[in-house]
Formats: structure tokens, C-alpha cells, sequence
């Protein structure tokens, strides 16, 4: 339950899930320090770990996907910002843009979170998330670096 709250950080009474996506952004930062490959690799691991992590405590918790899981906030938000220049405007765009679809679920984020259960079910729509908050901000510093 430790893992899977982000240090009972999900247990906070308002906005668990962005507080769970801030605890993301120093892992994001100390990925940046790291090759790209290892950084993927790392990101892969995590989010294996998150799966199984998220699952365990959602057996535990018997209730589906619940909020104070925010292992999966975690592992979208270093999705969000892969490969990105961690810099204040880069950061902070990347961590409203994946906020806010993590928040609204756009087509296909809702269909993914409605269709799957289990650990990938709610580690999966974070994921899409943060993949689709990686692509807007590469696609805004494209056409204005």
C-alpha cells in the first residue's frame, strides 16, 4: 500500500492523483541525467512494477481502480515528459497536459480505463496519457521552440 499511494500520498483528501503525478517529476528529472535507452528501460521496469503494485492493492482495497492508487499518476507523468528537455516550461506544460487528460480521458483514454481491469487496467490509462501528453508537447516545441 506503501507503493502503490506513493507513500499514502493517494491518501490525501483533495487531488490525489496530482499530488501522485508530482511525485513523479524528480524521478523524471534524474532520468534526464541518464541515456535515453536506460531511461526507457527504467520506465519499462516501473511500469511493470506498477502493474503488479496497483493490482496487489486494489485486491486489497476490493474496489476498482481506486483514488488513492497513484502509482499509475507516477508512471504516466514519466511517460508525459520522456525524452522531453526538463526545463520550468517544459515541466510544468507537460505535467498540465497529462493532468488534464488524465482528469478528462479523452477517446481512446476512457475506452482503455472502461475496457481494462485489474493492475494494467489502472496503470493503462495513465499510460495513453502520458504518451498523448508527450506527443502534444513535442508537436508545441516543434512549431514554437
Amino acid at each position: 500500500m506503501f507503493l502503490a499511494t506513493g507513500g499514502f500520498v493517494g491518501n490525501l483528501p483533495l487531488a490525489p492523483g496530482t499530488f501522485g503525478s508530482l511525485l513523479g517529476l524528480p524521478i523524471c528529472f534524474f532520468l534526464t541525467k541518464l541515456p535515453a535507452a536506460v531511461s526507457a528501460i527504467f520506465i519499462g521496469l516501473f511500469i511493470i512494477a506498477a502493474v503488479g503494485i496497483a493490482g496487489q492493492a486494489e485486491t486489497m482495497l476490493t474496489a476498482r481502480d481506486p483514488g488513492c492508487i497513484v502509482i499509475d499518476e507516477v508512471a504516466g507523468q514519466m511517460v508525459a515528459l520522456f525524452g522531453l528537455p526538463f526545463n520550468f516550461p517544459v515541466v510544468v506544460g507537460g505535467f498540465l497536459v497529462f493532468r488534464c487528460l488524465d482528469i478528462v480521458k479523452p477517446f481512446p483514454i476512457r475506452w482503455l480505463e472502461r475496457r481494462l481491469t485489474g493492475g494494467f487496467g489502472i496503470v493503462a490509462d495513465d499510460l495513453l496519457a502520458g504518451l498523448a501528453a508527450n506527443l502534444i508537447i513535442r508537436f508545441i516545441l516543434y512549431i514554437w521552440p
